[in-house]
């Protein structure tokens, strides 16, 4: 009895060592590298290989066994269950219960390896038996595997039945509609280059992004080898962007294939409880009878113009206390006085400057002079975008103003569309109900955020989430003290029209794409003069830019 012990201990060690390893492959999700294919291709239930490249790719050099399974072809149309059951059974996939794994690769770092993935999940093909070959063809042949471009002979017809599709994998329009104007509680993932979001190129016939939506394009889940991005980094750059795990997530692009990037990302590598892709895409978007619109700027709000600014703060509404609107006259008191927006508060760009040091004093001199931290803060200047607005902008949101914004037009421009200047100074006093539109001072609570940094400070707090740290500077001249980090410069007058207005959005992005400012890392906007920083830091809130910082010395 004693002889038989090590070989049954043996074999409960290998049955301990085989479970392990099931468990791990599980754990370690769909996708899989060329070591794991090689081994399985070489044993005895070899998986189903589909290729989702383009035929013309495939034929050019594809693994041997590999089926074509070229959707894209297809178009993005949606079809009927019979349709796509038919297109399935031709590429020899069974049913779930025989067994057969699938392998889906593509030429590596592309769509159609994931969104292959996704309309299989979709339509029926249990999650435990869909695999993702990481790097696709590219990984294959830098590990040294074999290509052929003879044709695969066409597999025995497979008799998976697909009814209907899992409704909880996509979301339709009327949901994603209610998403895009619910930014707390929903993250839309537009998948699609910079480009098209900042509406520099469109696939339709207008260019931009839905509202509130984040730009994380394909090419960023992806290493420079094709592989997908670690774990850890997909990760850091989702908490970068504030895409958080209790949110609702939709991922779009142009016509739903690139989404499935994102898609398959945050879904089975990450683990995101709730995510579903936007088939209908821009596509469906722009169809609507209803003329949705698309945003260029990532925060279009933070400009305002004369006729919205007159519409939502006049007398009548102020009177009857629904104007959530505080007027910023930052213009020298002679200016006020010649002219200014009715209900505007006049508290010139000099008496800000005091909030470089103490944010406490600024606050102290807002509330008594009517500014309500949260309304909306819109900030009146000589016009557009200058050293003096752009610099009370920041000290607004380092206060923790609920949003602050700027009035482009100028007092002059006001008159000249039309509309009224008022010469009394703005009532600020104890109101007389019920009709009275004189405004109420209010004890300003400041509740700083992270906006003013100086370099103590920034020695001492590494960037979050692991992100580098880049220095903007935006004067005329490169900075001549040195800078701990990398160093882009690019003069603020370039980003500006000649009204010294924020040029559009796609002529930012390309200027600062061609400086080689990255999209994911903490930007400390530098300049010898601070109201040129400012500048830049307002328009990298423009640009939705997720962590910005403007230096103070």
């Amino acid at each position: 009895m004693t002889d038989r012990l090590p070989g049954r201990w043996l074999r409960l060690a290998l049955s301990a060592v085989l479970i392990f390893m099931g468990a791990a492959a599980h754990a370690a999700g769909p996708l899989v590298d060329t070591p794991w294919l090689r081994q399985a291709l070489a044993s005895s239930t070899p998986p189903l290989l589909l290729d989702a490249s383009p035929a013309r790719q495939h034929a050019a050099g594809h693994i041997a066994g590999a089926i074509n399974a070229d959707f894209y072809s297809h178009g993005s149309r949606e079809v009927d269950a019979a349709t796509m059951q038919a297109r399935l059974r031709a590429w020899g996939i069974a049913d779930n219960a025989s067994g057969q794994t699938l392998v889906i690769h593509d030429q590596g770092g592309t769509m159609l390896a994931t969104w292959l993935f996704y309309e299989l999940y979709r339509h029926g093909v249990a999650l435990e038996r869909l695999r993702l070959l990481d790097g696709g063809l590219a990984a294959w042949k830098a590990a040294g595997g074999a290509v052929v471009s003879e044709a695969t002979p066409q597999p025995p017809p497979g008799n998976i039945r697909v009814s209907a599709a899992r409704e909880d994998a996509r979301v339709r329009l009327p949901e994603f509609l209610v998403a895009s104007g619910d930014p707390a509680g929903h993250a839309l993932l537009e998948a699609l280059d910079p480009p098209y979001y900042f509406g520099g190129a469109k696939f339709f016939n207008r260019g931009g992004h839905v509202p509130h939506a984040k730009l994380t394009p394909a090419d960023d889940y992806f290493r420079p080898d094709k592989t997908f991005k670690s774990r850890a980094e997909l990760q850091a750059m989702l908490d970068h962007l504030g895409v958080r795990r209790e949110q609702q997530v939709y991922s779009y692009c142009g016509g739903g294939v690139a989404a499935s990037v994102p898609y398959f990302a945050l879904k089975f590598l990450l683990g995101y409880p709730r995510v579903a892709l936007y088939q209908g895409s821009q596509k469906e978007w722009l169809e609507d009878a209803r003329e949705l619109p698309l945003w260029s700027y990532a925060k279009p709000a933070l400009l305002r113009n004369a006729d919205w600014l007159n519409g939502f703060s006049n007398t009548m509404l102020r009177t009857f206390s629904h104007s959530p609107i505080s007027i910023i006259d930052i213009r020298p008191d002679q200016d006020y006085a010649k002219g200014h927006v009715p209900f505007a508060l006049s508290l010139p760009a000099e008496r800000f400057q005091a909030g470089l040091a103490s944010p406490e004093q600024l606050a102290a001199l807002l509330g008594p002079a009517g500014v309500d931290p949260q309304h909306e803060a819109v900030i009146v200047s000589q016009g557009g975008l200058n050293k003096q607005s752009a610099l009370v902008f920041a000290l607004l949101e380092q206060l923790g103003q609920r949003k602050v914004s700027f009035l482009l037009e100028s007092a002059e421009e006001w008159e000249l569309r039309g509309l009224q200047l008022s010469r009394e100074p703005t009532r600020v006093g104890v109101r007389k109900p019920p009709l009275d539109p004189t405004i109420a001072p209010v004890d300003y609570q400041a509740r700083p955020r992270a906006v003013l940094t100086n370099s103590a400070a920034l020695a001492a707090t590494p960037p979050a989430h692991g992100m580098p740290r880049v220095y903007l500077a935006l004067g005329s001249r490169p900075p001549a003290a040195e800078l701990p980090g990398k160093i882009v410069h690019l003069p603020y007058a370039q980003l500006l029209d000649a009204s010294g207005r924020p040029k559009p959005a796609h002529e930012i992005w390309s200027l600062l794409a061609k400086a080689g400012l990255p999209r994911h890392a903490q930007i400390v906007c530098v300049a010898e003069d601070i109201g040129e920083a400012a500048i830049g830091y307002t328009l990298l809130r423009l640009m939705g830019f997720a962590d910005i910082r403007l230096a103070v010395s």
